[in-house]
């Protein structure tokens, strides 16, 4: 099995490769490319990051040629934040294709300070907020803020891989989700 994954952060490329491994118990290979997003480096909205996920992918898909198109995965995880009625959070949203099939998937919400918020909603990143926060450096390529805001109970990593595990269904059960 071999995967394409929107990104070389190893955050990502693992809960990717992990998920994959898991769901179908086999090895996986892939392949970590930059690819564009074509929304804001800091999405604010589902919409917009939902979108970041769709258009990394389609980026992969656009510079696979037809054999890898039918046999590879290809995988993007967009990380955004929003206001939601019970206040701030982020998420992530991915994006799957295989064999020219999709799934979207979603991940849970991690509920955010108002002041962490407020400062991405002036242009700064998750990641370098929580680093200011907690003194730490590049917390994005780690635990992540799901890290330090749950003591490491959760991980940005183990929260991707639940999100992708779960947006794996319709694979796995391709009879159900025609």
């Amino acid at each position: 099995m071999h995967c394409i994954v929107g990104s070389k952060n190893p955050v990502k490329v693992n809960a990717v490769t992990g998920a994959l491994q898991k769901v179908f118990g086999e090895p996986v290979t892939h392949k970590e490319c930059s690819v564009v997003s074509g929304v804001a480096d800091q999405p604010m909205s589902e919409s917009e990051t939902r979108l970041g996920a769709i258009n990394r992918v389609q980026g992969l898909l656009e510079q696979a040629d037809e054999k890898a198109r039918q046999s590879n995965w290809f995988v993007a995880i967009e990380a955004g934040a929003d206001l939601f009625t019970d206040g701030p959070a982020t998420f992530a949203y991915l994006a799957i294709c295989h064999q020219g099939r999709w799934s979207v998937g979603r991940s849970a919400n991690l509920p955010l300070p108002v002041s962490v918020f407020a400062a991405m909603q002036q242009g700064e990143e998750l990641g370098d907020v929580m680093d200011r926060l907690f003194h730490t450096t590049n917390i994005k390529q780690q635990g992540g803020a799901i890290g330090v805001l749950t003591y490491h109970q959760a991980t940005r990593q183990s929260v991707y891989e639940m999100a992708m595990i779960m947006a794996l269904a319709p694979f796995t059960h391709p009879d159900l989700y025609r």
